[in-house]
């Protein structure tokens, strides 16, 4: 795993935390929750050699898990972390080689192009998703309040 690449995705979520107005306290752990995600992907799909569908779910999903974290300690939104920390998993350089097959007159590959994207899209929404509702149950479980981690 290249420290650059690492170093990018700290600094890439950093950029857009302040771009999504997040508080400046909470830009530099944002950061590392972006930092992780990408070195969970790059983790499962280099050394494991995982597929990037399946890879993009459990860093979307490692994410919003520590977002959830993060959003109880520091008493703040999740999306605070969570929105920002999945901008280096967002397939969007794909989506610009989908758009660019189709230009071209590659249907055939824009289609199985624009498919990975948006199967990768989706393995984002649902690492989300799946995170929140195994937090909240095993909050509920526990006994915890709800607090914050609802994003209001």
């Amino acid at each position: 795993m290249s420290w650059t690449a690492l170093y990018a995705s700290f600094f890439a979520t950093m950029a857009f935390g302040i771009l999504f107005n997040v508080p400046r306290k909470s830009l530099f752990t944002g950061g590392l929750v972006g930092m992780l995600g990408w070195a969970v992907f790059v983790a499962l799909t280099v050394n494991l050699e995982i597929d990037t569908i399946t890879a993009t779910l459990f860093a979307a999903f490692s994410v919003a898990t520590v977002s959830q974290i993060l959003a109880r300690r520091y008493k703040m939104p999740v999306t605070v972390f969570s929105i920002a920390g999945i901008i280096p998993l967002v397939p969007g350089g794909m989506a610009y080689a989908t758009i660019r097959q189709f230009i071209e007159n590659n249907y055939t590959e824009g289609v199985r192009l624009g498919s990975i994207t948006l199967l990768m899209a989706g393995s984002i929404a649902f690492g989300l998703i799946f995170s929140g509702v195994i937090t909240e149950t095993f909050s509920r479980k526990r006994g915890y309040p709800k607090g914050n981690s609802s994003g209001g």
